[in-house]
């Protein structure tokens, strides 16, 4: 059974950081297109950014480019989302979700595999 296990949220400050990790359960984990997408209550998930299966590509949403790095250990079959520059707007739940796509997809649809999220909120 294909598990994803996000970790790492919480409620931080405007201005303060934050390091997602995601576990991947896949057997073939460097195989996979990986990404982060985000939900904020009332809104539609929507993608965050994105890594190839060797890290060599990355795309991150415009909100928030410059702030926030994804990257991959696939030793370790984790992807990490480091945030910085916080804003009250970033508050959402954070998903990690896998492809076998070669190319990172921005459609949630893309994604076959997907873990429960992990709360990020970030206070004024």
């Amino acid at each position: 059974q294909v598990q994803l296990v996000e970790s790492g949220g919480g409620l931080v400050q405007a201005g303060g950081s934050l390091r997602l990790s995601c576990a991947a359960s896949l057997r073939t984990f460097s195989m996979y297109t990986m990404a982060w997408f985000r939900q904020a209550p009332g809104k539609e998930r929507e993608f965050v950014a994105g890594i190839s299966w060797s890290g060599g590509r990355t795309d991150y949403a415009d909100f928030v480019k410059g702030r926030f790095t994804i990257s991959r250990d696939n030793a370790k079959n984790t992807v990490y989302l480091q945030m910085t520059s916080l804003k009250p707007e970033d508050t959402a739940i954070y998903s990690c979700a896998a492809t076998r796509w070669g190319s990172i997809v921005v459609p949630s649809t893309g994604y076959t595999y997907w873990g429960q999220g992990t709360q990020v909120t970030i206070s004024s």
